[in-house]
């Protein structure tokens, strides 16, 4: 099989290190996508999980050989560490192909500025109230392990995948709340980079929306929706889903706003 080839593409809160991660599904888009910059936008690996307990599966390993080897054979690597990778910005610089940044500039052809950046910057618990932001991850990953009984209850049923995490994360109405809140305060802090766009990760719900004036992309995750952000070789943004068909809880993507001009990129 032929690999698709683009010229960017982003994708984020991979956390590896933790048993919610589909690294399967990262490895299986890595393997069908190529691409002339790969942006990892942050929470790559899951510092906060391994400090509680060791979980390191040799497919976890083969997602970092994975992408270092893309690397070197080219592609250009772009690494925004993220709050449960925080760890990795005591390292920022540029290491061969791979560049470790708090942010990033992308320039499309046309001239947008899109500010690439991980999120935490303005999650104002994660910044503020660091205990409630870890109690928070606690319970997260709590309600990701009891997805496995449920669903294998599931398939025994003859039903197909389906999050509870997900679910409860749409349903509960701060949550949703949080959600509205974090994209306006996103957009609001990259008006200082005099951007035209920004793109994020950290609460694993993708989209891409007009906000303001302002284009907001979110790549999502790869613990349940599995997404992430690309580029074509004519400029078109795309966001791809259902790179996990097995794991993706329904419902669980955010639909375009409206219409978005065609965009394109230089690096």
């Amino acid at each position: 099989m032929t690999p698709q080839h683009y010229r960017s593409a982003w994708i984020s809160d991979l956390h590896l290190g933790t048993r919610g991660s589909n690294a399967e599904a990262v490895l299986a888009f890595l393997r069908e996508n190529e691409c002339e910059t790969l942006y990892l936008v942050g929470d790559l690996i899951d510092v906060w999980s391994l400090r509680r307990s060791r979980y390191w599966p040799q497919t976890h390993n083969d997602v970092i050989q994975k992408i270092l080897r893309a690397g070197r054979k080219g592609t250009r690597l772009v690494y925004i560490p993220g709050n449960h990778d925080e760890f990795v910005r005591g390292f920022y610089g540029q290491y061969g192909n791979l560049l470790i940044a708090p942010n990033a500039i992308h320039t499309t052809i046309d001239g947008r500025r899109l500010l690439i950046i991980h999120g935490d910057e303005l999650d104002t618990v994660v910044q503020n109230v660091r205990w409630l932001a870890f109690i928070g991850d606690v319970g997260y990953q709590f309600l990701l392990k009891l997805n496995r009984p449920v669903n294998f209850l599931r398939r025994r049923l003859g039903w197909g995948y389906w999050s509870l995490s997900a679910y409860v994360k749409g349903r509960v109405k701060n949550a949703v709340s949080f959600i509205g809140e974090f994209e306006g305060a996103i957009v609001r802090y990259a008006r200082q980079y005099e951007v035209d766009g920004v793109l994020c990760g950290h609460i694993h719900h993708a989209g891409i929306r007009q906000i303001q004036g302002t284009t907001y992309y979110n790549c999502g995750d790869f613990v349940e929706s599995c997404t992430a952000l690309v580029e074509h070789s004519d400029g078109r943004i795309e966001l791809l889903t259902n790179l996990a068909i097995s794991r993706l809880p329904v419902a669980s993507i955010e639909t375009l706003d409206e219409p978005l001009p065609e965009q394109t990129a230089t690096h």
